[in-house]
């Protein structure tokens, strides 16, 4: 179903770039600085592994307490977004996060420490999960909004790009060691410093405004006045259940590809710095499945345009399969697997604003990102049992082809989006 934007719905979606595409630009590389470690995590597996003589299911272990405490603690932080906006999340966050990828380093071959590291990890990396960018951009952008949420989740595809190869050459320089500190302190840093100029979102402008008028601020969310549904009515919600177990499935899935992607393609038989280069290709077309995505999102019916792009994910897991591979098809594999799967998030967050409207965006993403943190530790945890008990990663490529599939399905199904009948203007008036 076509959404074909008018002349007067384009140029207001340009002005809002005009006007707020610092903020885009912030988020988005804040958002990449959050996908480092996942991005990185397979690279460290192995010359962590021969130093300490860890399995791999220990280490991937970390992401999984990560996302264990993210499960736990997102929905309550989505509320502290809804009333005092995401500026004073995202600061801090990106602190401690530089500090802790730097201090995993320190690592001395003990497990208890190890644990302890991503439990504390944990912590900063709820602060600076897609809830934070993602509310920020969608608190301005309307008319935009799907092309506005690509660049800025296109940070994710930017560091799932750049971080192999930079980290293997890291590794390869300096040691693992050194690598967590140059890939914490110097991306970390750099991040911080964009944000602390440029990450404004809706809260901050409203509060400005209504400063300007001369009225007495407390700590109350001036957003409250958006329309969309309430927390009971988002829990009975199938549209948003819909949403939220295909994302679920989608995650699980895609981020073991993503972390497990690296030893796979080495195991194939191709070098460490040939894997590294695939993968890297893997984040270039994710940041080309945002962007398209985000301007289809623009115009047509999105649950035919995120059942498509995730259900078309099953296809690079068939072909990374043993009795299907082949070089020219692994480049395809990997092609597509940034493409559609690197879209999950958006796809998640424009739809969740979509059919939940704004009113409590960031307690109902929240929720969903509790899922999105379960799929995301649930997922290499598994894909790294499978390997140490079937010796191959092949039982989880087959689960992985249904997985897309199913998620597909789910999205096709959804309902009309809500007409919710309400611009920026009126909200922040």
């Amino acid at each position: 179903m076509s959404r074909a934007p008018s002349a007067e719905t384009r140029a207001f979606a340009r002005a809002e770039f005009r006007q707020h595409g610092t903020l885009v630009m912030a988020s988005a590389i804040g958002f990449s600085f959050a996908s480092v470690t996942a991005a990185a995590t397979g690279l460290f597996m192995e010359p962590m592994g021969k130093e300490f003589g860890w399995s791999r299911t220990l280490l991937s272990s970390g992401l999984s307490i990560s996302a264990v405490l993210t499960f736990l603690l997102s929905p309550y932080f989505g509320v502290l977004i809804d009333r005092y906006g995401t500026r004073r999340m995202a600061i801090p966050g990106l602190i401690m996060m530089a500090v802790m990828i730097a201090g995993l380093s320190l690592n001395n071959g003990s497990t208890t420490l190890w644990i302890a590291m991503w439990a504390i990890y944990a912590f900063a990396a709820l602060a600076v999960k897609s809830t934070v960018w993602t509310a920020a951009v969608q608190s301005v952008f309307e008319a935009g909004r799907g092309l506005a949420l690509g660049l800025t989740l296109s940070g994710t595809a930017v560091a799932q790009a750049i971080t192999p190869p930079l980290a293997n050459w890291l590794i390869g320089e300096f040691g693992w060691r050194m690598a967590w500190v140059w890939l914490g302190l110097g991306w970390g840093g750099f991040a911080l410093v964009v944000c602390w100029f440029w990450l404004f979102d809706g809260y901050d402008l409203s509060k400005r405004a209504r400063a300007a008028r001369g009225e007495v601020l407390t700590g109350k969310a001036p957003l409250l006045d958006v329309p969309g549904l309430s927390i009971p009515e988002a829990w009975r919600s199938v549209a948003l259940w819909r949403i939220a177990i295909s994302t679920f499935v989608m995650m699980v899935i895609t981020i073991a590809l993503n972390v497990h992607q690296f030893q796979i393609l080495v195991e194939s038989g191709v070098t460490r710095t040939s894997a590294a280069f695939l993968a890297s290709v893997a984040g270039i077309a994710g940041i080309i499945g945002k962007l398209v995505s985000g301007w289809l999102l623009d115009r047509y019916h999105p649950r035919w345009v995120g059942g498509l792009t995730l259900g078309s994910a099953a296809l690079a897991f068939v072909l990374l399969m043993e009795q299907f591979r082949t070089p020219a098809l692994i480049v395809v594999a990997m092609f597509i697997n940034g493409y559609a799967a690197g879209t999950k998030l958006q796809i998640a967050g424009f739809l969740t604003a979509a059919y939940g409207g704004m009113r409590n965006f960031g307690a109902i993403y929240g929720a969903m990102a509790s899922l999105i943190a379960a799929g995301s530790g649930l997922g290499p945890l598994v894909a790294g049992l499978v390997y140490d008990y079937y010796g191959n990663y092949g039982p989880f490529l087959i689960v992985g082809v249904v997985g897309c599939l199913f998620s597909g399905w789910l999205i096709f199904g959804l309902s009309d989006v809500p007409d919710w009948k309400k611009t920026p203007e009126a909200a922040f008036a």
